[in-house]
C-alpha cells in the first residue's frame, strides 16, 4: 500500500465508475456498485482492491490473487479465482493506469508565490499558477494558468510556458518554449548551450547557438535530462514523446510525436527521429542520421546509420537484430572451435 504521509489515495469508486473511466467492459455477474478502495499489486492486493494482468507470465499468481476486481483480456479471464469482478480489456495495463490516476491524481498547484522567490515584475504568471520557494523568474517570463515551479527552479528571460506545467525543484529553463502539461523533473536543464565549435590546431572556435528548443503538449523529461539548445535550427521535442532520466539530446535534434528515450541514451546533434521511436537504456545515436517511424534501438546499442521506419537494430555498431544475433552465434561457435584445437595442440 503506498505511504499515506507521501501519497494520498482518491475514492472509493465503484466498478461501474472504474470501468467508465478506463473503458473496460464490466464480466457477467459483476456487480457494477461494488465499491473499490484502492490499487494494489496481484500478489498483495486485498478484497477491496483492483489489480492487473497483462503479462502471462502472472497467470499463476492471478488465480491466487486475494483482490476484489481485476483488469484483465477476455481470453485470460478464466483463469481468475473464484468471486474477483474482472474488468475486461484489451490493455490492462493501460485501463491499471488510469484507474491508478483516478486514485491518485496530481496534486494540485497551491497558487501564491513564495517569499524567497525572486520574480522579475515584467513576467507574466497565469492564474492558480504556484511559484516555490527559491524560484527565479526571468524578465519577459509567461508561465501558464495552474503550472507549479518546484524551489529553486531558475525560468531565464522570456521564456515562454504552457499551461498545467510541472517544472522540478532546481530545473533550469532558457532560450525555450514549453507546451501544455509538460512534467520537467528536477534536475533539468533545458536551452544551453549546444556543443558546437570549428575544429581549428591554432585552437577551436565556439559557434554560437542561435536557436531555441521547443517542447510540445504532454511531453515528461526525466530527472537530470540536458537538451540543447539549437545551433540555428531549434531543438524540438514532439508532443507525447517520453525522455528517461539522464539523457543527452544534443543541438539541432528534432523528436517526432509520441518518442520514447531511456535512461542514459545519447542522441547527437541534427539527429531526426520520427514519430514512435524508441531508444533502449544507454543507447546511442551518433549526428546527422535519420530514425524512421516506429524504429527501436535496442540497448547499449550504437547507431551509426540511418534505420529505416520500422527496423529494429542492436549492437555497436548497430545492425538489424536478425543479423546481430547470427552474429552472436558465428562467433560463438568459432570461439567453441579454437578453444577445441588449442586443447588439442
Amino acid at each position: 500500500m503506498p505511504d499515506p504521509r507521501f501519497f494520498t489515495v482518491a475514492g472509493p469508486f465503484t466498478l461501474e465508475r472504474l470501468a467508465a473511466v478506463t473503458s473496460a467492459e464490466l464480466a457477467s455477474g459483476v456487480a457494477p456498485s461494488l465499491l473499490i478502495r484502492d490499487v494494489a499489486p496481484l500478489d498483495t492486493a486485498g478484497p477491496t482492491e483492483i489489480s492487473f494482468l497483462d503479462n502471462r507470465k502472472y497467470v499463476d499468481s492471478f488465480s491466487s490473487s486475494k483482490a476484489g476486481a481485476c483488469f484483465v483480456h477476455r481470453d485470460l479471464a478464466h483463469r481468475a479465482p473464484s468471486g474477483m469482478a474482472l474488468l475486461l480489456t484489451r490493455t490492462p495495463y493501460k485501463a491499471y493506469a488510469l484507474a491508478a490516476q483516478a486514485f491518485y491524481p496530481q496534486p494540485a498547484p497551491r497558487p501564491g508565490t513564495a517569499s524567497t522567490a525572486v520574480v522579475d515584475p515584467t513576467a507574466q504568471i497565469g492564474e492558480g499558477t504556484e511559484i516555490g520557494a527559491g524560484v527565479v523568474v526571468g524578465a519577459g517570463v509567461r508561465i501558464g494558468r495552474r503550472c507549479r515551479i518546484a524551489p529553486n527552479a531558475v525560468i531565464d528571460d522570456r521564456v515562454m510556458i504552457g499551461d498545467d506545467t510541472v517544472i522540478g525543484a532546481c530545473a533550469s529553463l532558457s532560450h525555450c518554449l514549453i507546451g501544455n502539461r509538460v512534467s520537467i523533473y528536477p534536475g533539468v536543464r533545458i536551452g544551453q548551450d549546444g556543443f558546437g565549435f570549428a575544429m581549428d590546431p591554432a585552437g577551436f572556435v565556439r559557434v554560437p547557438q542561435l536557436g531555441r528548443v521547443i517542447v510540445e503538449d504532454d511531453v515528461e523529461i526525466g530527472a537530470n535530462t540536458t537538451i540543447d539548445r539549437g545551433a540555428g535550427p531549434d531543438t524540438v521535442i514532439g508532443r507525447g514523446s517520453m525522455i528517461d532520466n539522464l539523457v543527452q539530446i544534443g543541438h539541432n535534434v528534432h523528436l517526432g510525436a509520441c518518442c520514447v528515450v531511456v535512461a542514459q541514451a545519447g542522441i547527437s546533434g541534427s539527429t531526426r527521429l520520427d514519430h514512435h521511436v524508441v531508444l533502449g537504456g544507454q543507447a546511442g545515436v551518433a549526428g546527422h542520421l535519420t530514425l524512421g517511424a516506429g524504429a527501436r534501438v535496442a540497448a547499449q546499442s550504437g547507431a551509426m546509420r540511418d534505420v529505416p521506419a520500422g527496423e529494429e537494430v542492436c549492437g555497436s555498431p548497430a545492425v538489424p537484430v536478425k543479423q546481430f544475433f547470427r552474429q552472436v552465434a558465428t562467433l560463438a561457435r568459432l570461439s567453441r572451435g579454437t578453444g577445441t584445437r588449442a586443447r588439442e595442440e
